[in-house]
């Protein structure tokens, strides 16, 4: 069975609007007995459909987990070292954020991107939302009226410092990055904080600006969007952008891809280049298309042909993967690492 196909069942339209309506609404406001029944029924369902996607529990060396304390409230996040890194060499960070029914072991089994971490010396943080706080485990990125998604932003942020704190983190080689809701969160944390991240990275999401309330974010999802796209009144500094989207995501409209990359654009008042396609080996063909501030790169765009709601090139055994897509993997870290050496080169010692 393809594995689009089971992406498309395992991640319906029906249960992402749930999710947002019924999980975003009466969950955090203390569920109702048809909200407990539904998340029940939902949750089971999605048990039963994991069954074949199971992982290894068993952490590898170099992964380490810690607890962190925020007004958000408590949140647990991992991390992962390579063993071979210099204790006191400052080394960069990539923070990966998972999206919904995930966590962070989940997340690293899937992007394995702990085996790039090795190869390249970077560390990866992999900060994890509260089941309490989201029962399906999905960043409420699009709560913002409440101030939920700024203070769940913060507690990303929190994660970052302790790890920091604990281990040699270079901090002007920051990345963050993810998918889904986890991707949206990303977003949104890198315009609450732009000067402390030089890259971030969607993988199916909505660009968060677009959303304000739980609504707003099916119908963006939907390619719906309640809020026009216009030019900022100010010029903003944020980092670079990478924006990755399937052409056929049953969940995330395609169209939010395009939308991201514009509203990232405009901040920057950067100009498009020509899209051009790509083709690597058997794998999914994509459009890529760059935004320029001068000679500056600040907004990549990658339509990926084939690509539903997975993440791109993730491994075979796992659930919300396509192994048939572009190693996004590879793509967010050549990303970051081109944006590292490019703020390295504009700011020398």
């Amino acid at each position: 069975m393809a594995v689009f196909d089971i992406m498309a069942r395992r991640v319906s339209w029906n249960f992402w609007s749930n999710m947002v309506e019924h999980g975003a609404r009466s969950v955090l406001s203390g569920a109702g007995r048809a909200t407990k029944k539904w998340l029940r029924s939902s949750l089971r369902s999605e048990a039963a459909a994991n069954l074949s996607k199971i992982i290894s529990k068993n952490p590898q060396k170099g992964w380490k987990t810690g607890v962190t304390h925020s007004l958000a409230g408590v949140r647990k996040y991992g991390l992962y070292r390579p063993p071979h890194l210099p204790a006191k060499k400052a080394c960069p960070m990539v923070v990966m954020l998972h999206g919904c029914d995930q966590n962070a072991m989940d997340f690293s089994a899937l992007t394995r991107m702990n085996r790039l971490a090795r190869i390249f010396g970077f560390m990866v943080l992999y900060p994890e939302q509260d089941r309490m706080t989201n029962p399906l485990g999905c960043w409420n990125w699009f709560q913002k009226r409440g101030g939920r998604a700024q203070l769940e932003a913060a507690s990303i942020m929190a994660a970052l410092d302790h790890a920091a704190n604990l281990h040699a983190v270079d901090s002007s080689r920051v990345a963050i990055a993810g998918m889904s809701a986890g991707a949206s969160m990303a977003a949104l944390t890198a315009l609450h904080f732009p000067h402390r991240f030089t890259a971030v990275v969607m993988h199916s999401g909505v660009e968060p600006t677009l959303v304000n309330s739980s609504a707003a974010a099916v119908a963006a999802m939907h390619g719906r969007y309640r809020i026009s796209l216009r030019a900022p009144k100010q010029v903003l500094n944020l980092p670079a952008l990478l924006v990755i989207q399937g052409n056929l995501d049953p969940v995330v409209s395609q169209a939010n891809g395009l939308r991201a990359a514009q509203i990232w654009a405009a901040h920057a008042q950067a100009q498009p280049e020509a899209a051009r396609l790509v083709q690597r080996g058997k794998r999914y063909s994509f459009f890529s298309t760059d935004w320029f501030v001068g000679k500056q790169l600040q907004v990549t765009l990658h339509a990926v042909n084939g690509l539903g709601h997975a993440w791109s090139g993730g491994a075979a055994s796992q659930a919300y993967s396509d192994p048939k897509g572009p190693d996004a993997s590879r793509m967010v870290w050549a990303f970051a690492q081109q944006q590292f050496e490019t703020r390295i080169q504009s700011n020398p010692l």
